[in-house]
């Protein structure tokens, strides 16, 4: 019997691939490949999987912008394997760290030379099509894994967060179920790294249904490579973050978007007047604000906007909505307690997109998962951190962050991370970050340091052979001695008023 996760997503693919051979399935870089030369990639990367010996059903895979990347996932899915993303820009330390927690034995790469050297690589890209090699592999449960994604961890190692085949599956029929449609005639867009989970709903979505995904090459200016695919390719679906639509907002007046039919903006909170402003643009477009941590799979609430009419917000931003269908969404107070209406506090997601937890850290499982009875069941809940309330009709509306986190180009950083790295480097100096928002509503990193002004370079050097480009500070403040609050703790809203 074939599962779930066989069912909602393999099955699509291969379907697709019989259906549409000779349509568009990507276009990389500019070069447009079929749905036949996919089938073929993946054929060739899965044929080789299984003359492979490994001891690891966790594979590592360096993404590459490139078809074989692509195939990658879903040779490994065929085969009932799991990927662990590994960033080619990432600093090398950082993806080795990841390998050894995770005890990687072989490494899929499609590049033409390869980082890792004392862990077996297969070059996917020198292999030879042999025939079709499409069959999902008998005998794999859904309750296995199907990525790990490796976060911003506080102790200065990355955190992963492992997902299962029947969690990817929910989400997929969670999605549907919005009633958003796409058709292979659909042009789509996927423009976040592989390593960032809403890329998994960008290559999902498409391939599901035989349409063509269009993605970003690295190197490119990616708001200015977006806003091009959108006009050159008169694309009709993409999800984007909303700083990425700051970028663009200058141009707006010179950009043609009306080929878009749906625009989901995620990962950070989405402003009315941007999306006001956004429409002026792809004016025929319906706008959704999506929510969701890595932990619950990409989405677990959205909000459909209301072009002509009004629409909740709080402080600007667009409510997050309702949970998704395989979702439930409660608000809690300190005390363990639901809020009522209008009650802030902490949101809370439970069901079948709620990942099986960290990989082996059983002290962070503990304290982001619970158990709590609700209507007479008993539910398994992860603690978001986002303080939230209810409003009348159930509509959630999001107010911040409860602990150390934030949000940088769509990423969630834990500032203790970046403190750690750079007390390393400064041995008897304290540290402290925080996330601002900028004058046009970006998202940057501040760093307080308890010492006299130096000259920061090598210490920029040095955390940049750390962490990627996104967690570097990019505002630097030196503070003689850290002002205490009355609990004698260092008082951050005096350090964070000093950011003009």
């Amino acid at each position: 019997m074939k599962t779930t996760f066989c069912k909602t997503i393999l099955d699509s693919i291969v379907n697709a691939v019989n259906r549409f051979p000779n349509r568009p399935a990507f276009c990389i870089n500019e070069k447009h490949f079929t749905y036949l030369q996919f089938g073929q990639c993946v054929s060739k990367i899965r044929t080789q999987l299984k003359k492979t010996e490994y001891r690891n059903t966790m594979i590592g895979l360096v993404i590459n912008d490139d078809l074989e990347t692509y195939a990658s996932i879903f040779a490994l899915w065929l085969e009932g394997l799991c990927y662990v993303p590994l960033h080619p820009n990432w600093p090398l330390e950082r993806c080795l760290d990841i390998c050894e927690q995770v005890e990687l034995d072989l490494i899929l790469d499609s590049s033409e030379t390869s980082r890792y050297e004392n862990i077996r690589v297969l070059n996917t890209a020198q292999l030879e099509y042999a025939g079709d090699c499409l069959e999902p592999k008998e005998g794999i449960s859904d309750e296995e894994l199907a990525y790990i994604l490796f976060t911003s961890g506080s102790t200065g190692k990355p955190k992963g967060v492992m997902m299962m085949r029947r969690n990817v599956a929910a989400f997929m029929d969670s999605f549907w179920q919005t009633g958003i449609k796409i058709t292979e005639e659909d042009r789509c867009l996927q423009c976040f790294d592989l390593s960032f989970d809403v890329s998994v709903q960008g290559y999902l979505v498409p391939l599901s249904k035989g349409a063509c995904c269009y993605t970003v090459p690295y190197g490119q200016i990616k708001y200015i490579y977006v806003s091009g695919l959108i006009e050159d390719h008169q694309l009709t679906f993409g999800a984007m973050a909303p700083s990425m639509l700051r970028y663009i907002k200058p141009y707006f007046d010179e950009i043609d978007a009306s080929s878009l039919k749906t625009c989901i903006l995620t990962a950070e909170a989405c402003p009315l007047n941007l999306m006001k402003d956004w429409y002026n643009c792809a004016t025929n477009t319906e706008i959704y604000d999506f929510y969701g941590p890595t932990e619950c799979t990409i989405y677990c609430t959205y909000y459909k906007l209301n072009k002509w009419g009004e629409n909740k917000t709080i402080n600007g931003s667009v409510s997050i909505g309702k949970p998704l269908a395989n979702c439930t969404a409660i608000i809690l107070d300190e005390n363990g307690n639901e809020c009522k209406p209008c009650e802030k506090g902490e949101l809370c997601i439970a069901g079948d997109q709620v990942t099986k937890g960290y990989w082996k850290n059983e002290e962070k499982n503990a304290s982001s998962f619970f158990y709590k009875e609700i209507d007479g069941v008993k539910m398994r809940f992860y603690h978001t951190g986002d303080l939230c309330f209810k409003d009348a009709d159930g509509d959630i509306m999001y107010s911040g962050r409860l602990d150390h986190q934030a949000k940088i180009q769509g990423f969630r950083v834990e500032m203790g991370e970046i403190e750690w790295h750079a007390r390393e480097f400064l041995g008897d100096k304290d540290v402290v970050c925080m996330a601002f928002d900028n004058k046009d509503g970006l998202t940057e990193i501040a760093m307080f340091i308890e010492s006299e002004e130096f000259n920061p370079d090598e210490m920029i050097a040095y955390m940049r052979t750390k962490m990627p480009s996104y967690m570097i500070p990019t505002r630097l403040f030196y503070v003689p001695a850290f002002p205490l609050n009355a609990n004698d703790k260092t008082d951050k809203v005096k350090l964070k008023n000093m950011i003009i």
